[in-house]
């Protein structure tokens, strides 16, 4: 099925963007460290010059332990995985990926390869570039697999968590090369589980509609994608994918609204990848059709245009036929090829659907039964 980028219906919401597709920076754009410094002092006070004066250290002795415990917990956490997360650079591109195994393996966004076959990786903490290669890439999920020629001292395969043990209010680091800055880290929160989330096509986004997203509120931003969103056991939970942009802000990324790819997903695509250098068992659930959103009178969306069915998928088995509209799947309304995309995500291959369409003057259903994309 055809999906082309749309608003869903609903509650307002806002629009996904994907999240890298960034060019290198310009050297002129990144701060020198002295107008870090002197940034630094504006906001916390600085000694001498009549500044405001600087904190008393005495007193960070009186913080909590429990404070001290979870910040020692924090520096575990990056030591520990942060020589499994990489730095992707394409020749327009920049991005994250995550170490999958000992054979070199590197699990990232489909939209950070791209269409390009070749990559120079670099390890977070630090070293010389190494050239990588694409093993294959599976745009519908949003994830690749490259593989490296050699690989550099010191890193070593992530751990990847159980997507079904994630909770909302567990803390999370997210890690990766936001703005092309290697080897940096936030955190924040599981915010939700369980979301459908549809990306962009623009600026060279898949349009893919994925189900089961965890969101964040660890800041994510571009160059973020593919890394690693990871718990504090130190085990990858998720792939940074996507930031909500606010249309009210000209289209900037809103703060603490972020989606990552759960780590289950991740595994069952990686594994057919690093097998068989394709995916064979998608496990998502689809019409087999292809299809345009219909707009009334008003330029209100209505439903869904069936343009091709053919006759051995799972709708055109069913009775489905070109200029059909679909209005319904199952319980769910349809008024988008965004809002299909997104009932089916929610759904498995096998499944049987009864999906209510429009034919002329009448209203029609059918029992389907989905295949798969």
């Amino acid at each position: 099925m055809d999906v082309s980028p749309a608003r869903a219906p609903g509650p307002p919401r806002s629009p996904l963007s994907r999240l890298s597709g960034l060019p290198p920076l310009p050297r002129s754009a990144v701060p020198s460290l002295a107008a870090v410094v002197c940034a630094v002092g504006l906001l916390g006070g600085c000694s001498g010059g009549g500044g405001a004066p600087a904190p008393d250290r005495s007193t960070q002795a009186a913080a909590p332990l429990a404070a001290n415990d979870l910040e020692d917990d924090y520096r575990a956490v990056i030591k520990n995985v942060l020589p499994s997360v990489v730095q992707i650079d394409a020749s327009e591109s920049l991005g994250s990926g995550v170490v999958y195994d000992d054979k070199g393996h590197i699990v990232t966004n489909a939209h950070v390869v791209g269409r390009e076959k070749t990559f120079r990786v670099s390890a977070a903490t630090g070293g010389r570039p190494v050239t990588a290669r694409l093993v294959s890439t599976y745009p519908e999920q949003d994830l690749a697999v490259i593989k490296l020629e050699s690989l550099p001292q010191g890193l070593k395969p992530a751990r990847f968590g159980d997507s079904s043990a994630v909770d909302m209010g567990q803390i999370v680091l997210a890690m990766g090369s936001p703005l092309g800055l290697s080897g940096s880290v936030t955190q924040g929160i599981v915010s939700a589980t369980g979301r459908t989330v549809s990306e962009g096509q623009n600026g060279g986004g898949t349009g893919a509609t994925l189900a089961n997203m965890v969101q964040t509120s660890a800041a994510i931003n571009p160059g973020n994608s593919g890394g690693a969103l990871v718990n504090l056991d130190g085990e990858v939970i998720g792939i940074p994918t996507l930031a909500a942009v606010d249309p009210e802000l000209g289209g900037g990324s809103a703060a603490g609204i972020g989606f990552a790819i759960p780590a289950t997903t991740v595994r069952t695509i990686a594994d057919q990848i690093v097998k068989d250098g394709k995916v064979t068992d998608s496990g998502r659930a689809a019409l087999d059709i292809t299809g345009r959103t219909v707009l009334d009178d008003a330029y209100e969306p209505t439903g869904v245009a069936v343009v091709e069915a053919p006759a051995n998928g799972a709708a055109g088995k069913a009775g489905l036929r070109p200029g059909d509209v679909i209005t319904r799947l199952g319980d769910t309304e349809i008024t988008t090829i965004t809002s299909l995309a997104e009932a089916l995500a929610a759904r498995r291959p096998g499944d049987e659907v009864v999906v209510t369409y429009e034919r002329g003057s009448e209203t029609q259903t059918a029992k389907v039964r989905l295949g798969e994309m």
